[in-house]
């Protein structure tokens, strides 16, 4: 089975096709370890009606941490030498929070967090071991006191099912309500765990869980569930939710059926088969940064072919193989630990831990590579088609190191509401009382305008009625379990009804709500019209086209090449979504709306520049820097009050090409 779930996880990783979802394996291994802890807890239980704690921490200590540990410190030696300089922070911090087991916390954050940077960790796969061994701290004082209370009688296991129950309820609600914290945290996986438990409480109390006529046939259906999680799921997977109840139920078949005549242990009991088994932890650990190293030192712009990705997964078992031999066992075995009391286990771990963070801080401060070349470029104004610069200069606005905090002010004043908030009331700017009112709606990719709009707003120009929302188109498209923004949505909606602003500007980022849609362009474009029904008929409407989505951040890309700025671009056709620019170009030329495209002074012909002039264009993978959106200023401004009521005799004002002003009278 341990065979299975890594061969799942690790084809899942290496990107080979037909394995969409071998994230399952790791959910394999989580009823696999609540069956064999539990066995061991309750048998103590049942023998001698206690639990000796010292003993099972320090063995679980023995059997995991050297070889984890061991993977921390190459995996950080390796990042020193091919990660960008920009990155390494985050790979310090992963590797200190993966060296005291919290790494699932911290992604957990990171993924709710929407400003967080998304760049896959090199220690990515070591949330689940974080997972495992919370759940070795909190089990046997739960399995403990559940015995005292009720010994192993019919009272125990009816507790541990409904502690398992209420587990895969929260799981289910908590992954419409926040699928990151149902992804990362032990209360919503603890029932993946309770139904291994469960399967151990039934072999200790009756020998077997399943008749013998039935059980070659649940084996075959166990193992079937699990094959069929790993090859017919996808990312795209409402996970965990329901769906993870299939390999999960499936596991527990399997390890219910036991080793029985004509069932899947024909297979599982090949030698081949149980060698990957034995080394499947140690193939777990390696087989992630082996994947994800030479990604980094790409600098995250590009993506490995598959024959490369083939052979590199390939490569992770000989490497785990002497992980496994060299470390992992004789980690478990040591005489010299074993032979000795608990307390010298907990304090080589102890050291272990420090050690690493030790070494985390000491790359920090030694490795000091620039940022940036010797060479200035000078300010110019935006031009169409722009070339890019080729270098990043060292007057670079903002400074690579200072790309993630370079947002809008809405973030830090509470104007843009957060993922939760359902607060409609929105942020008023400017104090001209007679200046006419824009409305700005959308999400974060419409917050990205506002430091191009407060310009006008700052002036007297407008007074500008901010309604942003993370992760929340103004568009009625569906997002799974995401009420808040329907809620919201509706509300802005309401107010802009009720307070027909002179113009209302819509933004937003087609891509992350499309990724399950057969047709996004048309989809996109039905929601659009449906918005634009509701808005008063009495306010212009502008739209804004969606400005280049790089995918991951270029500031990482950029501190490993800054001699090369322009391998930091990504191309034009990949950049921008010509079906949906299409489609809300349509839309807007039969709907009198006007369409705002600036995709000409963010690209050429060919690609999207990472750096224009002296300004760096992108903060993350998709939004604009404050001080790229502050340097559109005269151009969105221009555009903007050519829309104004003063203005509207005079809408060819604006310089060609800086807008299409689509089906209005005179534009």
């Amino acid at each position: 089975m341990r065979a299975v779930a890594v061969a799942l996880v690790v084809l899942f990783h290496a990107g080979i096709p037909g394995f969409g979802g071998g994230y399952v394996g790791v959910d394999v291994f989580f009823v696999i370890s609540g069956f064999l802890i539990s066995t061991h807890l309750l048998e103590s239980l049942q023998n001698g009606g206690r639990i000796g704690y010292a003993g099972f921490y320090a063995r679980r200590a023995r059997r995991l941490l050297p070889a984890a540990f061991l993977v921390i410190v190459a995996t950080l030696i390796a990042a020193t030498i091919v990660v960008s300089p920009v990155q390494f922070g985050y790979v310090v911090k992963d590797a200190v929070a993966a060296a005291l087991y919290v790494p699932n916390l911290l992604f957990a954050y990171n993924a709710t967090d929407y400003l967080a940077e998304k760049t896959p960790s090199l220690f990515l796969h070591y949330w689940s071991l974080g997972v495992e061994e919370q759940f070795y701290l909190v089990w046997p004082v739960l399995l403990a006191f559940v015995f005292g209370r009720f010994a192993l009688r019919w009272r125990f296991g009816f507790t541990l099912a409904g502690l398992t129950g209420a587990s895969f309820l929260l799981c289910v609600w908590l992954t419409g309500f926040s699928q990151a914290n149902a992804f990362f945290l032990l209360p919503a996986r603890m029932w993946e765990f309770g139904l291994g438990a469960l399967v151990a409480l039934g072999l200790l109390r009756r020998g077997r869980v399943l008749p013998s006529s039935i059980a070659p046939l649940a084996g075959w259906v166990g193992l079937g569930a699990i094959t069929a999680g790993g090859v017919l799921f996808s990312t795209v997977t409402e996970y965990p939710g329901y769906a993870v109840a299939v390999p999960v139920i499936g596991a527990a078949l399997l390890i219910a059926a036991g080793p029985v005549a004509r069932g899947p242990a024909v297979i599982l009991s090949l030698r081949p088969v149980t060698w990957l088994g034995d080394i499947s932890y140690s193939l777990y650990l390696v087989h992630w940064p082996v994947l994800m190293l030479p990604v980094a030192a790409t600098g995250y712009m590009e993506t490995l072919p598959l024959w490369l990705r083939v052979i590199a997964a390939t490569a992770c078992v000989p490497l785990a193989w002497l992980l496994y031999r060299y470390v992992e066992r004789p980690g478990q075995r040591a005489a010299w630990l074993t032979a000795a009391r608990p307390r010298r286990t907990f304090a080589v771990a102890a050291a272990g831990m420090a050690a690493i963070v030790v070494v985390a801080a000491t790359a920090v401060v030694t490795l000091n590579r620039p940022l940036s070349t010797a060479k200035p470029v000078a300010h110019t104004p935006l031009t169409l088609k722009p070339a890019g610069t080729p270098y990043v200069p060292d007057n670079l606005s903002p400074a690579l190191e200072a790309a993630e905090s370079d947002q809008p002010v809405v973030y830090a004043n509470g104007c843009h509401q957060s993922q939760w908030s359902t607060d409609a009331t929105g942020c008023l700017t400017g104090t001209n009382p007679g200046a006419p009112l824009v409305a700005l709606f959308g999400d974060s990719h419409a917050t990205q305008w506002y430091p191009a709009l407060s310009a006008l707003a700052e002036r007297g120009v407008i007074r500008l009625d901010s309604h942003t929302k993370s992760a929340c188109p103004a568009v009625p498209i569906r997002i799974a379990h995401y009420a808040a923004c329907a809620a919201w949505r509706s509300a802005v909606i309401d107010k802009l009804v009720e307070s027909k602003p002179d113009l209302i500007l819509l933004a937003g980022y087609p891509r992350n709500y499309l990724s399950r849609s057969d047709a996004p362009a048309r989809d996109w474009g039905s929601a659009l019209t449906t918005l634009l029904d509701q808005l008063p008929r009495a306010s212009r409407v502008g739209v804004f086209a969606d400005t280049p989505s790089i995918g991951v951040t270029p500031a990482i890309c950029l501190g490993r090449f800054v001699d090369d700025a322009l391998r930091c671009a990504l191309p034009r056709t990949v950049a921008l979504d010509q079906n949906i620019r299409a489609t809300e170009r349509e839309l807007a030329a039969g709907r009198s709306v006007t369409y705002l495209d600036y995709a000409d002074y963010l690209c050429n012909d060919s690609v999207c520049p990472a750096i224009i002039g002296d300004t760096l264009v992108y903060r993350d993978g998709s939004h604009l820097t404050a001080t790229m959106s502050a340097g559109l200023a005269p151009l969105v401004g221009a555009d903007v009050t050519a829309l104004l009521p003063a203005a509207r005799g005079n809408l060819t004002a604006a310089p060609a090409g800086r807008q299409l002003l689509i089906g209005r009278p005179g534009g």
